[in-house]
């Protein structure tokens, strides 16, 4: 039986709009993902505590705050000091051209504009996951 690919969806910092969090969950559920949705306002610590509790392959972050350099460098240390190598780091939201480059550049897989396809997230988790398999230890 094929593992389904889990992911941790969250809201950071003090975000409150979640709509597109939630139609990004809701996607990713019904393409046959397992989804946990931490809600609003979760802090890195919270997030990447989670993300270990819950073992999946990606954290999935949606930002509209602007404070996407510093919440992404943020969990991403997190992420790096635990030992999630693995995982999977992504977002979606408001975030200038110029900044999901340094975000790239710092781990970050890949960043969501509005407007972009639940299926081209489907598939770029879906790929990613493909080319980065997990290791069972079970």
């Amino acid at each position: 039986m094929e593992r389904k690919i889990r992911v941790l969806v969250a809201k950071a910092g003090l975000d409150g709009h979640d709509r597109g969090a939630k139609v990004v969950a809701a996607a990713l559920r019904d393409a046959g993902m397992e989804v946990i949705y931490t809600g609003l306002r979760q802090t890195a610590k919270m997030i990447v505590e989670a993300a270990i509790q819950e073992d999946v392959d990606a954290i999935g972050i949606s930002i509209l705050s602007g404070a996407h350099m510093t919440i992404f460098p943020k969990i991403k240390n997190l992420m790096n000091k635990e030992g999630l190598d693995d995982v999977l780091l992504f977002g979606g939201g408001i975030v200038p051209e110029q900044d999901i480059k340094k975000l790239k550049e710092m781990g970050v897989g890949e960043i969501f504009t509005p407007g972009a396809p639940t299926t081209e997230i489907i598939s770029f988790l879906k790929n990613w996951v493909e080319v980065h398999p997990r290791v069972d230890i079970s």
